[in-house]
């Protein structure tokens, strides 16, 4: 009985780690989509970031989308909402990952990447392909 109250005594204690300033919901550029960043499932010392929503969750047949460009034929059935298409960041300070991945459904292309919280509270992402670099900034869902 003793060691139980003293473990739960000491987590008690424990002061609970913030969440990094990255962590949450976000808008792209338009609206269209909400992504929810998140530790990865199974790696909690990384960031990945799930299609938690679309505007136009659906094609002109009624149905989710899916990803069709994707280069993998196995994935291609798989829905864009719930999918993860951002994985593997690594922390370099508070708000600042590196080493990421970006998949572009779109395209069905991935890119290595790089995000940061901006001092105005939004989101920068950067991904290249080779030297060619280009960047989005999200924003917080209102």
């Amino acid at each position: 009985m003793r060691m139980l109250l003293a473990t739960a005594l000491a987590l008690a204690a424990t002061p609970a780690l913030a969440a990094d300033p990255v962590e949450g919901d976000w808008l792209v550029p338009g609206g269209s989509v909400q992504v929810r960043i998140a530790p990865c499932a199974g790696n909690p010392d990384r960031l990945c970031g799930v299609i938690t929503g679309m505007r136009n969750p659906n094609g002109k047949d009624g149905k989710p989308l899916r990803d069709v460009n994707n280069p993998n034929p196995n994935l291609r059935g798989q829905t864009l909402v719930g999918m993860t298409f951002i994985r593997d960041f690594r922390r370099v300070e508070p708000g600042r990952w590196t080493g990421g991945k970006i998949y572009d459904p779109d395209e069905g292309k991935t890119y290595a990447s790089k995000m940061r919280i901006s001092p105005d509270g939004t989101l920068k992402l950067e991904g290249c392909v080779l030297m060619i670099c280009q960047a989005q900034t999200w924003r917080r869902p209102s």
